[in-house]
């Protein structure tokens, strides 16, 4: 699905954020296997959490286009893991919050069941074997969060690793793959504030963010919300959708100088 969602966010961008029924279908055709039509990856994409709709004139529309980077809802997500590599490791603890217009409308937290913690990971994150037992089920949660998320757009720090993660921990379980758009607040700080570093814990005391605890879930994803609001502050005023801010946070310094000076 991910080449679906590539493809589809490149078409949309060049045509406004609108694609007729045939381009559409010219597209997603190419993924479809013999138990799959184009009206069934459209439910697979909605479901994924791509920001899709089809409007009543046989056309469609990438939602994110249209919505103000302020209006836009955010879900601002860590993870805690019991190791590095998604194949070997699991989801230990996930934290999100949903922001939207600046503030948080919704919060989501959950120990994930686990029946092997390092004693290094303890260490790290100061939970215990015993904090895990009980919890909900990999699978429970992850539909959970799956729930949560909606078609919000991801956002994480260092948001490759959460993003790809989960991706495959949801994979696993049979909950398909992550096909909401995706912002990483290390990529949108680096071009919207001067730091000497952008790592999370630097950033927590470079921005005087207060928090709990630094390595839970919870605690970092409120950090990283502080961090996004930080940047928010500062995106150019060219920025307006939360497309555009999508792009911009992977922009260059040419395609930026290009940008501002169309807008003099």
């Amino acid at each position: 699905m991910q080449k679906v969602f590539e493809e589809l966010t490149t078409a949309f961008r060049k045509h406004g954020g609108i694609l007729h029924e045939e381009q559409y279908k010219h597209i997603v055709t190419k993924y479809t296997t013999l138990l799959e039509d184009a009206e069934t990856i459209f439910i697979l994409l909605q479901a994924s959490g791509y920001p899709i709709s089809q409007l009543s004139d046989e056309h469609y529309r990438l939602e994110t286009c249209f919505t103000s980077h302020k209006e836009q809802r955010y879900c601002v997500i860590d993870i805690e893991t019991n190791g590095s590599k998604p194949g070997t490791s699991q989801v230990i603890e996930i934290g999100a919050v949903m922001v939207q217009n600046g503030e948080i409308i919704d919060r989501f937290e959950t120990f994930v069941e686990c029946a092997f913690l390092p004693e290094y990971i303890t260490k790290i994150t100061g939970i215990e074997p015993t904090d895990l037992i009980g919890a909900p089920t990999r699978k429970e949660a992850l539909t959970a969060l799956r729930h949560f998320m909606g078609d919000a757009v991801f956002v994480a720090h260092n948001a490759n690793f959460d993003y790809s993660f989960l991706n495959a921990s949801f994979d696993r379980f049979g909950l398909g793959h992550i096909g909401n758009p995706k912002l990483c607040t290390i990529d949108l700080a680096r071009r919207t504030f001067e730091s000497e570093r952008y790592g999370l814990a630097y950033l927590i005391d470079f921005l005087e963010i207060e928090t709990a605890t630094h390595h839970r879930a919870f605690s970092d994803a409120l950090c990283a919300a502080k961090v996004m609001e930080k940047s928010l502050e500062t995106v150019p005023e060219y920025v307006k959708s939360a497309d555009e801010l999508l792009r911009f946070s992977v922009s260059s310094k040419k395609e930026r100088r290009i940008k501002k000076e169309k807008e003099r």
